[in-house]
């Protein structure tokens, strides 16, 4: 499974895209992440169901310097020649 994700609040300048970064490899989830120029960060990730549940679920609550104020998702199709890992691009 595939999905796209945003996350709003205090969620720049704190090392939250590297925390994005960390929990995917905990959660053994492939894909992005960057930050958004509207303050948000967005990416895609991909990994089966439970792996997803649960880096969405540390990505709401986890990082103790960011503020998560609401967290927005969306199913993509898989794609093929997705990402093997995950990274952090720059910010658009």
């Amino acid at each position: 499974m595939r999905l796209s994700f945003r996350v709003f609040g205090s969620v720049q300048g704190v090392g939250y895209r590297w925390f994005v970064k960390e929990t995917a490899g905990r959660h053994a989830v492939t894909g992005w992440v960057r930050n958004a120029s509207d303050g948000a960060v967005e990416g895609e990730a991909q990994g089966g169901v439970p792996a997803l549940d649960g880096f969405l679920k540390d990505l709401k609550s986890g990082h103790p310097f960011a503020r998560v104020d609401k967290a927005e998702t969306q199913e993509m199709l898989d794609q093929d020649g997705a990402e093997k890992d995950f990274y952090i691009k720059p910010t658009v």
